[in-house]
């Protein structure tokens, strides 16, 4: 029987999603050893879209096979119950064997949150990236629309990133101000390895008046990492989503 579930993190305590070495904590780590203590046996996941050490996760989608069979309370509240506070499962259910939380999905959705204030805060030094300089979110608006579509993303993509191919299909960045936050929010058919990060980092030097919005452009059709911006810190990312196709999740 396969089951899917969604999984909300607080990344600031762990080293990334992705199981390591012993004695590194990560999230898949822990989802996997809460599961196990419910099913009576050793549960492997596969999730939508690891994350880095420090990313933050509001629907995280994973998929586990089991030969145990447990109500949905039980599934939830017994994980939740053998997992550390900083993890949780939101929700699961049964879904079809060939349901794949990363190759079944069509999109994902991030969102970065940038707190902007001339001093720091003690409170939300692991939610957010404190940025004291005024920001222009017109400008970075106006920058982000050269991002849309289908694109090679050679100068958003960190030397160690695995993919293939370096084209990405982004449907829409959309950037937002509320009091001291503004909010990035990005979805595309899927990311390159810190590829969220290196576009926020790009537009808020945009955004500070370094540099004009047709840069993002230049950058872009530059297809060369060091082209662009410093990479985003990862406390103010944010994986928000995964969808899939109608019926399918």
């Amino acid at each position: 029987m396969r089951l899917a579930a969604c999984v909300e993190y607080d990344g600031s305590g762990f080293r990334g999603w992705q199981t390591q070495q012993e004695g590194v904590r990560t999230v898949q780590e822990e989802v996997e050893k809460g599961l196990s203590v419910v099913a009576s046996e050793n549960i492997s996941v596969v999730c939508s879209g690891r994350t880095d050490a420090g990313v933050h996760s509001k629907g995280q989608i994973i998929h586990f096979d089991t030969n145990a069979v447990r109500s949905e309370r039980s599934w939830l509240l017994g994980t939740n119950t053998n997992m550390a506070h900083d993890v949780a499962l939101v929700s699961i259910k049964s879904v079809s064997d060939d349901f794949h939380a990363r190759f079944s999905a069509v999109a994902r959705c991030y969102r970065y949150i940038i707190h902007q204030r001339m001093v720091k805060s003690a409170l939300m030094r692991e939610r957010a990236w404190w940025v004291y300089r005024p920001l222009d979110i017109d400008k970075m608006q106006q920058a982000a629309a050269y991002l849309i579509g289908e694109h090679d993303f050679s100068s958003f993509r960190a030397a160690q990133c695995q993919s293939n191919t370096p084209m990405r299909n982004v449907h829409y960045i959309n950037l937002s101000r509320e009091d001291e936050m503004i909010y990035v929010d990005i979805k595309a058919n899927a990311f390159l390895h810190h590829m969220v990060r290196n576009i926020v980092g790009l537009l808020v030097e945009i955004g500070k008046g370094a540099k004009p919005a047709q840069w993002c452009k230049d950058v872009l059709e530059a297809r060369d990492r060091k082209e662009a911006a410093i990479t985003a810190p990862p406390q103010g990312l944010y994986f928000m989503s995964a969808e899939y196709p109608p019926g399918v999740y």
